[in-house]
């Protein structure tokens, strides 16, 4: 069974920076896209960026340019490079393994607090 375990969260002032990793389980990982979402308090899940196998990125407009999704298939690990956090990006993190039918495999989350 597939396994998605996120780390790297934390608390940091705005305008600082973390990076998050997702470590994926099984031999699988190289072949499938991969995505980062986050869910704030009261609020639904939204997608951040989507990294595919072929390694195409997608971010939302929220945190292009500041955010930088990548992969590293020897490691089975995703990462989501965060700079400039502002406070509004304060939110529990998710990454998300893609199938035929969208995300297939959770991960637990992350929490991600950014102090103004």
């Amino acid at each position: 069974q597939v396994q998605l375990v996120e780390s790297g969260g934390g608390l940091v002032q705005a305008g600082g920076s973390l990076k998050l990793s997702c470590l994926v389980s099984g031999s699988i990982f190289s072949t499938k896209a991969m995505g980062w979402y986050r869910q704030a308090p009261g609020k639904q899940r939204d997608l951040v960026a989507i990294i595919t196998s072929l390694r195409k990125t997608t971010y939302v407009d929220s945190v292009r340019g500041r955010f930088t999704i990548s992969r590293d298939n020897a490691k089975n690990t995703v990462y989501l490079q965060m700079n400039s956090l502002k406070p509004e990006d304060t939110a529990v993190y998710y990454c998300g393994m893609y199938g035929s039918s969208g995300v297939e495999v959770w991960g637990q989350g992350t929490q991600v607090t950014v102090s103004s």
